[in-house]
């Protein structure tokens, strides 16, 4: 795997933020591409992808991927980005490129994409919706209260709005949330409700760790019975799907969450 990253002059999320599955993903063939670069205009307190000026797009990378995606001979892939808040679209169009790239070179492959905020562009995120994901993911990260600290250069509001414009284009929708960072439960249980509120129908749910001394601290360890008692009420809520565990991300699992796969 890591050979044909390096190969395809690909990234991952996988890396790049530090996943702590990379072993049992990569173990099994899958893998995150992390598009557009791995330099984020953001610089979010929980993130360890780099952050500052990123590089100007790659055209070739679409085709990089899907080539990927075919050697790898996957039925379902996960395409995310850094934020690019230095583009006029946000990067919507390289996203559609990806996904219409993968379609073309391995089509009956699904294609879940995880998506910044396209600074609440709608016409962004339509020109994505029109290339057809299988899956719309955008996580809201952390409960509207701790903003400030975690996510200072997004909007809850605005993550929301998001969500519902696609879902309300007839596109299965997730997003997910991290806990330890300081929340209560009745704010999880409030941000899963706007999740729903917004046609959100797949959630996923983990345990916060820090990636280095310079990210935000971990407020507390949650036990595995409370990501029990967040799934039972996800569903309770009328999510489809909810993966709820300490190491859960949001891509771990990411074609049985669909659906697609067993």
């Amino acid at each position: 795997m890591r050979a044909l990253v390096a190969k395809h002059r690909l990234h991952t999320v996988c890396q790049s933020a530090r996943c702590p599955n990379i072993g049992e993903c990569w173990a099994q063939r899958t893998a995150t591409f992390m598009i557009m670069g791995n330099v984020c205009t953001r610089a979010c307190g929980f993130c360890a992808v780099d952050h500052g000026a990123p590089l100007p797009l790659d055209g070739d990378e679409p085709r990089r991927v899907a080539e990927a995606v075919a050697l790898l001979a996957l039925d379902y892939t996960v395409i995310t980005s850094v934020t690019r808040d230095d583009l006029p679209d946000g990067g919507a169009s390289h996203f559609a490129a990806t996904i219409r790239a993968v379609r073309a070179r391995r089509p009956d492959c699904k294609v879940e994409v995880l998506v910044p905020d396209f600074a609440g562009s709608q016409e962004a995120l339509a020109e994505v919706l029109a290339a057809a994901p299988h899956v719309l993911n955008h996580n809201v990260e952390t409960v509207p209260r701790l903003y400030p600290l975690v996510r200072p250069q997004a909007d809850y509001r605005r993550s929301l709005g998001l969500l519902a414009q696609a879902a309300q284009a007839g596109v299965v929708t997730k997003s997910g949330l991290m806990v330890g960072l300081g929340e209560s439960s009745e704010e999880v249980l409030a941000t899963m409700a706007d999740l729903r509120g917004a046609g959100c129908s797949i959630l996923t749910t983990g345990q916060y760790l820090q990636p280095s001394a310079q990210h935000l601290p971990v407020d507390r360890f949650v036990p595995p019975q409370e990501f029990e008692q967040l799934r039972a009420a996800g569903l309770a809520m009328g999510f489809a799907h909810v993966e709820a565990g300490p190491l859960v991300r949001s891509s771990y699992h990411a074609a049985r969450q669909a659906g697609v796969l067993s």
